[in-house]
């Protein structure tokens, strides 16, 4: 059973629907990411789970409990926010176990779990440091010990590395998933950087327009996505995605009323195959992506190191016949590409 279930949730304000029918089941001990840009409902989605706010309808079960009416502090969920919330005139030890002392717990209880959670954060040496004398990556680690100690079943983090330089983001994300491993817990994160999403979640669910547009591990997102949305999004660079007209030669034994969709890193250079003009060259030290012109439309092409073509030189595209992703122009929804495979391959010698 699962230890989380969403159940067509349903938010609006007002006139305006900002979550659409909802519904995703979360197993224990799962890291998953919501992900999506700004306004697609993933942090109200939080919000709900927590019950900072309450739905239009639906329903939300923990451990088959329903507790869409439950208030926050009997839900049993603790909840790591972007701003961090650390008490200024409190120490490291007493910003942790402060939910604790809110709760009225005893000091000898808060003292051991502060003792067991602490070291786990490389914090046991800082306990009694304020805030203002710990760095962004140190005053992380605060809120997410204050989560940690509360021993909830769910823990939420609402977009927590956003504040951090990119560096110590990339070192609080090998951080986090590794405590989430070995303590084996449930955690929901809130994020609109794929990279903390692909590199961290079990499974990932990706929201558009306050719609679940897919929700499935990275792999399966990237590799095979539900939709063009999906396809265009994951990645960088993302997925091409063009109509089959614009594929030439290419697309011709390919039905019309679809979308065509390549992976910046299937497509090579071949003798003969898609034509196009070089736009534009990227280089990133262990690859380089060039922008093709085809007449229209430009592909991203990822190449190993830096190739010996500029902007202007005239080049021919190629792809295996499994790189290809075909979705329907109309609905953007992926459609089996198999039926298709052994006649649409553009790879050439």
């Amino acid at each position: 059973m699962p230890i989380l279930t969403l159940d067509a949730l349903t938010k609006s304000w007002g006139d305006t629907q900002v979550l659409r029918d909802v519904s995703l089941e979360v197993r224990e001990g799962e890291f998953i990411a919501l992900l999506g840009p700004s306004g697609c409902g993933k942090s109200t989605t939080l919000r709900l789970i927590a019950g900072l706010e309450a739905p239009t309808s639906g329903a939300i079960r923990l451990d088959g409990r329903d507790i869409t009416a439950t208030p926050p502090a009997q839900r049993g969920i603790s909840m790591v926010f972007q701003s961090y919330a650390l008490f200024p005139h409190l120490t490291v030890g007493q910003n942790i176990t402060f939910g604790l002392s809110v709760r009225g717990e005893g000091r000898r209880a808060q003292a051991e779990k502060l003792a067991r959670v602490a070291p786990l954060l490389g914090l046991d040496k800082l306990l009694d440091r304020r805030p203002s004398q710990l760095s962004g990556g140190q005053q992380q680690r605060v809120a997410l010990g204050r989560a940690l100690i509360a021993q909830a079943p769910i823990c939420l983090l609402d977009e927590p590395l956003s504040n951090l330089d990119a560096s110590l983001r990339a070192e609080m994300r090998a951080e986090i998933r590794a405590l989430q491993r070995r303590l084996g817990l449930t955690m929901i994160f809130v994020t609109h950087d794929q990279t903390e999403a692909m590199s961290m979640a079990d499974r990932v669910a990706l929201l558009r327009d306050g719609r679940l547009e897919q929700f499935d591990t990275p792999e399966a997102l990237y590799s095979r996505p539900a939709s063009s949305f999906v396809a265009r999004f994951i990645g960088a660079p993302p997925m091409n995605v063009v109509t089959v007209a614009d594929l030439g030669a290419a697309g011709a034994h390919l039905p019309q009323d679809m979308l065509a969709g390549l992976r910046p890193e299937d497509i090579t250079l071949a003798d003969h195959g898609l034509p196009g003009r070089v736009a534009q060259v990227e280089y990133f030290g262990a690859d380089s992506i060039l922008s093709v012109d085809i007449g229209g439309p430009h592909l991203a092409v990822r190449l190993q190191g830096r190739p010996a073509i500029g902007p202007g030189a005239t080049v021919h595209l190629g792809w295996g016949a499994d790189a290809l992703h075909l979705f329907d122009a109309t609905t953007g929804l992926r459609r089996d590409a198999a039926a298709h495979h052994s006649r649409t391959s553009f790879q050439t010698a």
